[in-house]
């Protein structure tokens, strides 16, 4: 057995099925990676595009704040349901055929999205766009830890996060110009992703080459049925709670219930399953089950700090898309560069422990700071709280999944991947849930204890504003209603990240308790090579 410190290993297919274990060049992996970030670009742009729309979005289809927070989390909840099949797939199929497939699903979702005549189709097709995003976020995972071994990872896990920035930072400021632009309008925002994944889809044809498994492909579809039914059940209850009914009432009782049974149900099938989507074996590495606990808890901050701050521009300080999009690249900017920079310095030390404890402290305070917002705070103090949240994201979350992929197998990369992302993903989509929810709630606190300092004629205008549960146009309100309701909106969207502050630190918490094992010098697939007969990736 040997071992090289090589970035990676050259991935033609031998024909014996094997690997080459022969040095990457950087310009052979960055070649292998460019259709692979692409697609990852496509995913990311579906999600962050809509951003600075959805109030319009969700204005023009005639929907509520109910309307607007199932737009995320139905996306949210394909990702989180579907990353565990695509990453199980992943260590029994061809991974280039998967990421294909996970572009023409994402293309579908995005036609249908953009020609959506109501809420609830829009909400269908995101499920959809969803679906082919998971594939395309676990799978960029997956291949590029079958390349690169963890010890020269670092560096370019730091291109995912770059890619991860652009997207992110691109998205909301390409959506803002589209909505603003009249002979476009905010339809175009869910087309403009397509024509990036017809493109990622011939770039992909022609640059990744990995070896295909030799095994029999085995899909645990009763595992995938009873974690999706669990997951669905989960977001049903915290999406209507409070709204519809109360949180201690009958129907609480009921979905919580039908969601452990479902759970139990799926944990039960996954013992007996020859190849359990989320292999139970994989807990007993305390990194593993820590490194998924962690990503659960970031993951509520990172989707639902990001989520709110484009309502947070809009309803509350009255900026359009474009501006709104433009006011978040502080997050971008400490995102893209916390991302490459510790990426690069990872590879070249080997240490990864003291980034992810850092990023867990920025993340914290950045979300702490940011609980203080009103309508009329100072930007330069939202910038700072804006960017040491995105410096504490940028650190945090390429390293959960660098430090479980250095604990398993070969046959286990898929798995155990997408196993960190479907925590982070159930994080976001819960996080979201609940605190759409609870914003919806604040936002009524605020608006009745404020109410009396209006006129009795602007009164009239304020309880028509505030009915319905509808997204209000600021700009059809009077002066001082607006002022009003950017009050409410400032006051609640402070709430939102005030709470989810402690969640940040209950990660940090818990990545306290994660051993910094040294990271290996050999790629997946010469490890794969290593490991035959007994395994193949």
């Amino acid at each position: 057995m040997t071992t090289t410190p090589s970035a990676g290993v050259r991935t033609h297919a031998h024909p014996d099925g094997g690997a080459a274990d022969a040095p990457m060049t950087h310009a052979q992996i960055m070649r292998a990676l460019s259709g692979l970030l692409l697609g990852l670009f496509c995913a990311i742009l579906s999600s962050t595009v809509v951003t600075n729309a959805l109030p319009r979005i969700i204005s023009d289809l005639g929907g509520g704040q109910s309307a607007y927070t199932w737009v995320v989390t139905s996306s949210l909840l394909a990702v989180t349901a579907s990353t565990p099949l695509w990453g199980k797939l992943a260590d029994q199929f061809s991974k280039k055929i998967l990421v294909q497939s996970s572009l023409v699903i994402y293309v579908i979702g995005s036609l249908v999205a953009g020609l959506a005549q109501n809420p609830a189709t829009l909400i269908g097709a995101r499920v959809i766009q969803g679906l082919g995003g998971g594939g395309l976020s676990a799978l960029a995972q997956v291949v590029l830890a079958a390349m690169i071994s963890p010890r020269e990872r670092g560096r370019y896990s730091g291109y995912l996060g770059a890619t991860f920035a652009v997207a992110t930072v691109g998205g909301p400021l390409l959506g803002g110009v589209i909505t603003d632009t009249s002979w476009l309008g905010w339809r175009w925002c869910l087309f403009v992703g397509i024509p990036f994944a017809i493109v990622a889809l011939i770039v992909l044809q022609r640059t990744l080459d990995l070896p295909v498994a030799k095994r029999r492909v085995k899909v645990d579809w009763a595992g995938a049925f009873f974690v999706t039914a669990a997951v669905c059940t989960l977001l049903i209850w915290v999406t209507f709670a409070d709204a519809t009914y109360d949180w201690l009432s009958w129907q609480t009782y009921t979905l919580v219930g039908a969601a452990i049974v479902l759970t139990l149900i799926f944990l039960f099938v996954e013992t007996k399953a020859s190849e359990p989507i989320i292999p139970l074996r994989l807990f007993r590495n305390p990194t593993i089950t820590l490194a998924s606990l962690a990503s659960l808890f970031v993951g509520i901050a990172l989707f639902a700090g990001t989520v709110f701050f484009s309502q947070y521009f809009q309803l509350a300080r009255g900026d359009s898309p474009t501006r709104s999009g433009i006011m978040t690249i502080p997050f971008i900017a400490g995102l893209f560069v916390s991302s490459t920079v510790s990426g690069r310095i990872i590879t070249r030390t080997g240490k990864w422990k003291g980034w992810l404890l850092s990023g867990g402290v920025l993340l914290t305070a950045g979300l702490a700071l940011l609980g203080t917002l009103r309508y009329d705070t100072s930007y330069l103090y939202i910038a700072f709280c804006m960017a040491l949240m995105g410096l504490g994201v940028g650190m945090t979350l390429q390293n959960l999944v660098l430090c479980t992929q250095n604990q398993v197998s070969a046959g286990d990369l898929g798995a155990a991947s997408s196993t960190v992302t479907f925590f982070r993903s159930l994080g976001g989509a819960v996080g979201v849930s609940v605190l759409g929810s609870v914003l919806t709630t604040r936002i009524g606190h605020y608006a009745r204890e404020t109410i009396t300092r209006l006129g009795p004629q602007d009164r009239a205008a304020a309880a028509q504003a505030s009915g319905g549960g509808r997204i209000p146009d600021l700009a059809a309100l009077p002066g001082a209603v607006r002022t009003w309701l950017e009050g409410s909106y400032g006051h609640a969207i402070g709430d939102i990240f005030m709470y989810v502050a402690p969640v940040a630190l209950l990660g940090f918490l818990v990545t306290l308790f994660i051993k910094e094992v040294p990271l290996r010098a050999t790629s997946g697939l010469a490890q794969a090579a290593e490991e035959k007969p007994d395994r193949t990736s």
